[in-house]
């Protein structure tokens, strides 16, 4: 009786609990009895049951001088500024941080004001679009009598005896397109209909611009989705990049000096971190943080959430200061505090979702057989199981190259919420191995930064102690994985267990119960999302995103199948993998160890983690560590290469099943020739291009990182507009022929748009005007009027299916 308390209280399940109830959930899906053939073909996730969607928050930024900038504008004549200079006249206040704001302010001139807003006259917007504001801007939009938002008077202001509306560029991209659909000249039915549906896709409750597919796309009779998703997704960029070209026009921009970029970029822009250490977090916030115009019927609820996100991200973060003392990582009282104000929320990444049409039929099905619970408990089997192959995709698919000086590293800095993701064990052990890495010695001895800027500089300068280069930078800033505690495991199968976790990561300043849960794979469950699934969030920058985007998505799905098969077939259960936190911790330090660049890592030599277990066995090069006793020493580069023969070992059902022959070969390239395979190496080398060096640590960190920024904004941004140029072409040779033979109301309007103007004509006559940004505004929105109905074809196609 005790023992069933007991078990009851801790949400655990027996052996004799799990063999039960996956009998009962294969029974459902019809998987007991089947021929090897038939129980793969069954499988969630397999052939033309997979479907999959994206989430891509992107870069803005503003280019102009101090004077046409809502940013520096909104600083200069905030109470916060004014009472700063007027506290450094009297000596309250040290005179240098004034001298600093100006100096930011003045360096900017002329410059890009990441994250600014922008401001234009109201007459501007048709009357469309000034419908759509004013919903947006009420209270509570499910209410069509609602009051407006409280906030309401922050988005309007008064210039040259003139209304203006001053919004951020993630708010502006939808006015723009709510204004083209809105024309009240010659607008398509179709285009303004499905026009119309896309709004809403334009959501934004981050700093940057946010962009979801409009569509999920589903694998074909031969698996392979990956280039279907990058193809939306380059659809998306390319739409975005012509709505920020309408607006600069239409709106008024370009003629106010105000020139908007939108770009993928990962990492915080540099000058905002420098802006961001000048000022305090609420005025940070008032700043940065977005007022969640679009996207949610409580826009100002939402708004409020973020608010509470940044106050506890930055809250950990200091007390992750306690948890390095605790490690003893750091060993004196001397530490350089975090910041109040942390900015890892203007961090940009690409969230990739898989869904199963088959879990999701069953779920929505009550006599299925299959419930909440059941997808809750192999959900959280599958991503424990999948989390051992995240160092497959850190920094092989995306990355965000980062140049750190001696003088920043200070372990209280760049390691970051690693504090509240490891344990301490594997902490000191990471730590260390970085130290080691960057040549943080001095005549064999170990040191990092005292903290006087003005001596680590000198002491770097004399030693030559240059840092570090950190393939993917934004995988150790940003809160990637909260770690389960020892009475709440995230991932034991229970439905309570992530509230339970929340509970307690709350009492401990961790986290807030009202915020998600972080997690680099989360499950998407269904009566929450509408479909069944795992949500991926650890992409950051895809160089090329259709040979890293599309083949890193086929990845996911084989790697996703083959979990399914691992669970189904009962080759791995919760027993396996122990949800505690050192089993935890031990799996996804590899993953961090990756995203650093760190070459090795440590496993105990009896893990009671037996899928790792079986992994290491056939992982070449291992050695008993002679530093830590009872460890195991494993090279990073071996363990991936180990999971790439994993997988050719007990899957080579399902690589034929869904195609992926050529996607593994292309990830053992990645792998073993990551210079010019994998995505670090392709974007590092980007990076460097025209600076006259060959390695990054050539230059000084700051450099490096000012040359990231505009390799992401310059050079980057036009190869993936050409990229979507390039699949537009033969989107648009598609859309000619269906709207000829099979769908009148397109031809329709295709002859309204172009009249007797050949599609493919057209594209080929503006599109070097469209790279240079010289394109005129009509043939600006005949483009765009092009592009929502070559979409609209395949978001119909998704809804009819």
């Amino acid at each position: 009786m005790i023992a069933a308390i007991k078990r009851n209280e801790n949400k655990v399940f027996t052996s004799s609990d799990m063999a039960r109830r996956m009998d009962r959930i294969s029974d459902a899906f019809g998987l007991k009895d089947q021929t090897d053939d038939s129980f793969i073909r069954n499988l969630p996730f397999m052939a033309e049951d997979a479907t999959a969607g994206a989430e891509n928050e992107f870069q803005a930024a503003v280019a102009g001088k101090r004077e046409n900038i809502d940013l520096a504008r909104v600083i200069e004549t905030s109470n916060y500024y004014r009472n700063l200079v007027e506290q450094a006249r009297t000596g309250e206040t040290p005179q240098r941080r004034v001298v600093a704001l100006e100096r930011l302010l003045k360096d900017k001139d002329g410059k890009d004001w990441e994250n600014s807003w922008v401001w234009f006259p109201r007459r501007v917007l048709n009357r469309f679009a000034n419908q759509v504001f004013n919903e947006d801007l009420k209270a509570d939009k499910s209410i069509s009598a609602s009051e407006y938002r409280r906030d309401a008077a922050c988005f309007v202001f008064e210039k040259n005896g003139e209304n203006q509306v001053r919004v951020p560029v993630s708010y502006l991209l939808k006015l723009a397109l709510a204004d083209v659909i809105g024309d009240n000249f010659g607008v398509p039915k179709p285009i303004k209909a499905w026009g119309e549906k896309m709004l809403a896709h334009f959501s934004n409750d981050n700093s940057s611009p946010e962009l979801f597919s409009f569509y999920p796309v589903k694998s074909n009779d031969s698996g392979r989705l990956g280039g279907k998703l990058a193809g939306e997704t380059l659809m998306r960029f390319l739409l975005t990049q012509a709505l920020v070209a309408y607006a600069g026009h239409k709106f008024e921009l370009n003629e106010n000096g105000q020139k908007v970029k939108v770009f993928f970029s990962a990492t915080p822009p540099g000058d905002q971190k420098r802006l961001n250490d000048l000022i305090s977090d609420a005025f940070y916030r008032e700043l940065f943080m977005s007022p969640c115009l679009s996207g949610w019927d409580r826009g100002e609820d939402k708004k409020e959430y973020m608010s509470v996100c940044h106050k506890v991200l930055s809250r950990s973060q200091i007390n992750a200061v306690t948890q390095l003392k605790e490690a003893g990582i750091i060993n004196s009282n001397l530490v350089v505090l975090p910041n109040t104000s942390n900015i890892s929320l203007a961090n940009n990444g690409t969230h990739i979702s898989l869904g199963s049409l088959k879990l999701s039929r069953f779920m929505a099905d009550p006599g299925s057989g299959f419930t909440a619970l059941d997808e809750k408990y192999t959900g959280d089997l599958g991503i424990k199981i999948w989390e051992h192959f995240l160092p497959l995709f850190a920094t092989t698919y995306s990355a965000a190259p980062h140049r750190l000086d001696f003088q920043s590293f200070h372990p209280e800095r760049v390691l970051g919420f690693m504090p509240h993701e490891l344990t301490h064990t594997h902490l000191r052990m990471i730590w260390r191995r970085w130290k080691k890495k960057a040549h943080l010695k001095i005549m064999g001895k170990s040191l990092t930064p005292f903290g006087p800027v003005w001596l680590d500089r000198l002491i770097a300068n004399i030693f030559w102690l240059k840092g570090d280069f950190v393939p993917d930078g934004r995988l150790i800033d940003y809160f990637t994985s909260v770690m389960s505690t020892f009475q709440s495991p995230a991932l034991n199968g229970s439905l309570e267990s992530e509230a339970d976790l929340k509970k307690d990561l709350t009492e401990m300043g961790v986290f807030d119960g009202r915020m998600a849960l972080y997690q680099l794979v989360r499950l998407r469950k269904y009566y929450q999302m509408g479909y069944s699934g795992f949500e991926h969030r650890y992409f950051s920058v895809f160089e090329d995103v259709v040979r890293d985007m599309g083949k890193a998505a086929d990845l996911q799905v084989l790697i996703t199948a083959l979990a399914q098969k691992y669970i189904y077939s009962r080759q791995v259960n919760h027993a396996m993998i122990p949800d505690t936190p050192d089993v935890e911790s031990e799996r996804r330090q590899i993953f961090f160890c990756t995203a650093i660049g760190v070459p090795t890592f440590f496993v105990k030599t009896r893990t009671r983690n037996q899928f790792l277990a079986k992994i290491l066995k056939n992982t070449a090069k291992t050695r008993h560590s002679r530093r830590y006793a009872g460890y195991t020493r494993v090279l990073v580069h071996e363990y991936q290469r180990a999971l790439i023969s994993l997988i050719q070992t007990e899957a080579p059902d399902l690589i034929s099943a869904l195609n992926c022959e050529s996607i593994l070969d292309d990830l053992d390239n990645r792998v073993n020739a990551p210079k010019t395979h994998a995505a670090w190496g392709r974007i590092t080398q980007g990076i460097l291009d025209g600076s006259g060096k060959h390695k990054p640590m050539s230059m000084p960190g700051r450099q490096f990182n000012a040359n990231a920024e505009q390799y992401y904004g310059q050079t980057l941004r036009k190869a993936h507009v050409r990229q979507g140029f390039d699949l537009l072409g033969t989107a648009f040779e598609q859309i000619d022929l269906w709207a000829r033979y099979r769908d009148p109301s397109s031809g329709q309007a295709l002859g309204q748009i172009l009249g007797s103007q050949d599609m493919l004509k057209f594209l080929k006559s503006m599109r070097q005007d469209f790279m240079d940004d010289t394109c005129a505004p009509e043939t600006l929105k005949k483009f765009i009027y092009l592009m929502v109905l070559v979409i609209s074809r395949d978001m119909k196609s998704w809804h009819n299916a």
